[in-house]
């Protein structure tokens, strides 16, 4: 028999709360809704609630002290997750003017849309289907007409953590345009990468570079140089620099408009 989109979509969510019962999909810590263990992104470390909670936490002062990050601003958030920036603005701010959240990964944003927005409702979440070797494989390609859903110099903040460390250099060229667009005139982008000098512009996996990689797109590494070329050709600026200071031995980056 076929099934119609509502058919689908009732049994999709007979599934989740089938699931939800003998597997929980929150828990709660210091007050703060988290997604359960399973769900978490980012490294076994995050399998503990505090560690999870106090990262995006950190993420956001940083962003207060780097980016000019308050209650008014208007917040990108590229892989986003499970709203581990979301929860550490909540936790922090109590909310900004306007967030949104995209990821490819389609049970993050459901998570994120089901118990974050209902209590926030200035945060929203959107999955874009969009080609990565290692989280989407089977997604799109990024092409010359590119964009984002959402309207020019819509956000003074756009955040990225572990996301160009995952992805080639034409894509992180097609993000930074992107990010150029989207951009107030006096608005910030904080991101990783892994940046070093003295090696090839772009390779996947490096051996002996720091740990032990496996899967595609596990370690992408740029060099100092030609990383900076790409944010110069992006009509995007440097403005601040902090190496091997993130997780697995990133750098942190503040771009800000030419």
């Amino acid at each position: 028999m076929h099934e119609t989109p509502f058919c689908m979509t009732v049994i999709a969510t007979l599934k989740r709360r089938v699931r939800a019962v003998f597997r929980p999909e929150t828990t709660r810590h210091r007050n703060c809704i988290l997604p359960e263990k399973n769900l978490r992104f980012g490294g076994v470390h995050f399998l503990d609630d505090e560690a999870f909670l106090s990262a995006g936490e950190r993420d956001v002062r940083k962003l207060q002290q780097w980016c000019g990050l308050n209650a008014q601003s208007a917040v990108l958030d590229i892989g986003c997750g499970t709203g581990r920036l979301a929860i550490g603005l909540t936790s922090v701010l109590g909310a900004v003017r306007n967030y949104r959240g995209i990821d490819v990964n389609e049970t993050a944003i459901d998570w994120c849309s089901r118990f974050i927005t209902p209590q926030h409702p200035a945060f929203h979440f959107h999955r874009i289907n969009i080609r990565n070797e290692r989280y989407n494989p089977q997604g799109q390609n990024i092409s010359a007409e590119f964009r984002l859903p959402f309207e020019d110099a819509s956000f003074d903040v756009i955040h990225l953590y572990s996301v160009f460390s995952h992805m080639r250099s034409a894509d992180v060229r097609a993000y930074l345009q992107e990010f150029r667009r989207l951009l107030t005139p006096a608005g910030f982008v904080f991101l990783t990468a892994f940046v070093e000098t003295d090696v090839p512009d772009e390779q996947e996996n490096p051996a002996d570079y720091r740990r032990q990689w496996k899967g595609a797109l596990h370690c992408v590494r740029f060099a100092s140089s030609f990383f900076t070329r790409l944010v110069e050709e992006a009509h995007l600026r440097i403005v601040r620099h902090s190496h091997n200071s993130e997780t697995d031995g990133q750098s942190a980056f503040v771009l800000q408009p030419h």
